[in-house]
């Protein structure tokens, strides 16, 4: 090593030299502005750390404060609470557990949020909580009111629980060492938080009733008589469900699902991929262009017995997985369904699911079609489309209400109760919204379609999704 640094100048071995360089370096950032400026700032102090020019004492001065980085770690241990599943699968066991008691819910939502918030921002906590809480009073058929005040009093108590449970925490424990006193360890607040906790509990269980004036929710109706178990039995899903993971040694790897062809020529049927992207699991989209990639997930509609689906998997080397639940139930946070209708008049009549290529123009699968009282399964994707038909697709929940988008061939007739749950992310379709929730199109236009099937009778309710798109009702 001191060999190599014979031939180095005298010049670069300078300290000088390197602070006028990173200098220079971080003012050309600035003008460029490609990168943000707080970037800038932390390679440079990296940087200084690094090349030991600046200790990790001094490199840290320049922020005022240690509390300030202090605060920085608390959003990563956040967010890593985030992106590890852990807030998610709080908010599924307690919408498992609730059950129908609102006192239940009301306790249990308060401690889960006071928990997590000891150690992640409380208000990322309460926007996770924010769509659980509407489902669970859509289900119950109760005001949002009720659970609403509970979840954000719970939010700001957690800040009385932890050490880090809140900047200001810090800041006060920070002080106290600054004078020559001894700081707070961890727990210092939890006694204190802990009695506060249970008399806010106690309080909203009493004030809860004085929040709503006594309405009940307006989606409680919609949300039981339609949900995705509804849908399932309706057009005969269950046990068709299934899960695999693509090895690494698989043939399906680096290929895309249209050069497979794994529903015509095998008889599985892919309704999305899930894979591990920035150590958190994320649910794509089963396009035509998707490439497999080892240690996907595929989440799989197959009509085929177990015999032929066990010597499909290993031909194809992929290893089944347990599925959890009611034909993807538990994936309802990123995988959904929809029924969908055929429009009048639309270019689709007469032409089969096949030669749509609706895969490839919408990215969702077909799994059912339903035409009258008659549910299709048999040589689905063969069979031609008449009017007045209803499809059911799945796929993730983007993909289905961006389809809403395009009323030239289908609309969206209506959705189950679990659209509700999905991430905030997600928004609604303003065209669905006023479908099936202010007018109730979707159950005049089945009736119709089963009436008489005229193209009059349609063409009226036809123009109910169009006036509404336009928000002219």
């Amino acid at each position: 090593m001191q060999s190599l640094l014979s031939f180095v100048p005298d010049f670069l071995k300078q300290e000088l030299f390197w602070v006028m360089a990173l200098l220079v370096f971080a003012i050309w950032q600035f003008i460029q502005n490609k990168l943000r400026m707080d970037v800038v700032a932390l390679i440079v102090m990296l940087f200084f750390s690094l090349t030991n020019i600046l200790s990790v004492k001094e490199v840290l001065a320049g922020l005022s404060d240690p509390n300030v980085v202090l605060i920085a770690l608390l959003f990563i241990v956040g967010e890593g609470l985030v992106r590890t599943g852990v807030a998610n699968q709080v908010s599924d066991w307690l919408m498992r557990v609730s059950g129908a008691s609102e006192t239940k819910v009301l306790v249990l939502l308060m401690l889960c949020i006071a928990g997590l918030g000891s150690f992640m921002s409380s208000t990322g906590i309460v926007a996770i909580f924010i769509p659980v809480v509407l489902a669970i009073c859509s289900g119950m058929g109760i005001s949002p009111r009720r659970l609403m005040m509970p979840l954000s009093v719970a939010g700001l108590i957690s800040g009385m629980m932890t050490l880090i449970a809140t900047p200001p925490n810090l800041v006060a424990h920070s002080e106290l060492v600054k004078s020559g006193f001894e700081g707070f360890n961890f727990f210092s607040f939890t006694p204190i938080g802990l009695i506060i906790l249970v008399m806010g509990i106690g309080y909203m269980l009493i004030a809860r009733r004085w929040l709503d004036n006594g309405e009940q929710s307006n989606t409680h109706s919609q949300a039981q008589k339609f949900s995705m178990s509804q849908l399932i039995e309706e057009y005969q899903l269950k046990e068709r469900a299934k899960m695999v993971l693509v090895e690494a040694d698989s043939d399906c790897v680096g290929k895309s699902i249209g050069q497979l062809n794994l529903r015509i020529e095998q008889g599985l049927n892919i309704i999305a991929i899930q894979r591990t992207k920035r150590f958190r699991k994320i649910t794509v989209s089963a396009s035509v262009n998707e490439i497999f990639q080892p240690k996907d997930i595929l989440l799989l509609d197959t009509a085929l017995d177990d015999e032929t689906y066990q010597q499909r998997c290993e031909q194809l080397k992929l290893r089944p997985i347990e599925l959890k639940g009611e034909y993807f139930s538990s994936q309802y946070r990123s995988v959904g369904m929809a029924e969908i209708s055929v429009m009048p008049e639309a270019e689709c009549i007469g032409k089969t699911i096949r030669e749509l290529k609706f895969r490839s123009r919408y990215h969702l699968s077909i799994v059912g079609l339903k035409r009258g009282d008659e549910i299709i399964q048999e040589e689905l994707l063969d069979t031609p489309l008449k009017f007045g038909d209803i499809l059911l697709v799945m796929g993730v929940w983007q993909q289905i209400h961006r389809m809403d988008d395009d009323h030239r061939d289908f609309f969206l007739l209506r959705d189950p109760a679990e659209s509700k749950k999905r991430p905030s992310g997600v928004k609604p379709s303003p065209s669905r919204s006023v479908l099936s929730a202010d007018y109730g199109v979707a159950d005049d236009y089945r009736h119709c379609a089963k009436r008489d099937g005229s193209v009059d009778c349609l063409l009226n309710v036809r123009q109910v999704p169009l006036c509404g798109y336009e928000k002219c009702l």
